[in-house]
């Protein structure tokens, strides 16, 4: 939840939940002082199998929502998000999701994998999901956008993850899912653009690699920023090294992004993510 800072949110809060006979579990604040903005995140059990979430809400917004002006979200602990995976030829970022999702590191339903190309159909194979194969070009782009949009809501997604989809998500697709589309990308954006970032990067003799997960925007790669993490490098490494290394990074980071936005742990504000530990 956040709102404009004021006295007694944390009080007022934490008063109604005893009063619903709940036990806090969880609780953190922070506060935007120059923005004078205030967010907290709050995990509470109530009433084991006799809750009533809408009941809850309901009464929760009429004591306390319209008093504070609070932007509130809710959500049953229970109740796994539907993740849909989009990738492309790439196939280490989709290893490590479908790994973490079926040992249960990874809280999060997968009904389907969709790619602009066929090759990695064997993947979702192996791990009994099903398989969208939806080509993508300039002329069939807005067509497979449709098919794309049908797609996610037959299956009831809550949000996406580009795990190396190597295409621009058009903001038709953007505006269903805002917040919900979480990216991967190497650090070196915007220095080092184009389809051989690494290699550009080796040519300047950078001395730290990086990768950057980050909701998507209609601005490309400059949404909200979730996680991101950095490896250093030398003279003694090659590009094959810094392909390597950026490749673990990108694994490592996107992995820590999904965690967190499945455990509802993040929380955009502008361009910028309070990420709750």
């Amino acid at each position: 939840m956040y709102c404009a800072d004021q006295k007694g949110i944390i009080a007022t809060v934490t008063n109604f939940i005893h009063q619903q006979q709940g036990n806090i579990t969880y609780i953190d604040q922070y506060v935007d002082r120059p923005n004078g903005a205030f967010f907290m995140r709050v995990a509470c059990d109530l009433n084991g199998d006799k809750f009533d979430l809408d009941k809850f809400k309901k009464g929760f917004n009429e004591k306390i929502g319209n008093r504070f002006s609070l932007h509130c979200d809710f959500y049953l602990k229970s109740q796994k998000p539907k993740m849909a995976v989009f990738v492309s030829k790439y196939d280490h970022c989709l290893y490590d999701i479908l790994a973490k999702q079926q040992s249960g590191e990874l809280a999060a339903e997968i009904p389907f994998i969709l790619s602009n190309h066929p090759d990695l159909e064997i993947i979702a194979k192996r791990f009994e999901i099903p398989f969208y194969h939806i080509p993508v070009t300039k002329e069939t782009k807005a067509a497979a956008e449709e098919k794309q949009l049908e797609l996610l809501k037959k299956h009831g997604v809550d949000f996406i993850v580009l795990a190396r989809y190597m295409q621009i998500v058009s903001p038709k697709l953007i505006d269903h899912y805002t917040n919900k589309i979480v990216n991967i990308h190497h650090s070196f954006l915007p220095a080092f653009p184009g389809a051989k970032p690494y290699h550009s990067a080796y040519d300047r003799g950078v001395k730290i690699i990086g990768a950057t997960s980050h909701y998507v925007t209609a601005e490309l790669d400059a949404g909200p920023i979730i996680e991101q993490d950095i490896s250093r490098v030398t003279h003694l490494n090659s590009i094959a090294d810094f392909i390597e290394k950026g490749r673990d990074l990108e694994r490592i980071v996107l992995l820590r992004a999904l965690k967190l936005h499945v455990l509802r742990k993040v929380m955009v504000y502008g361009n910028k993510t309070v990420v709750f530990s």
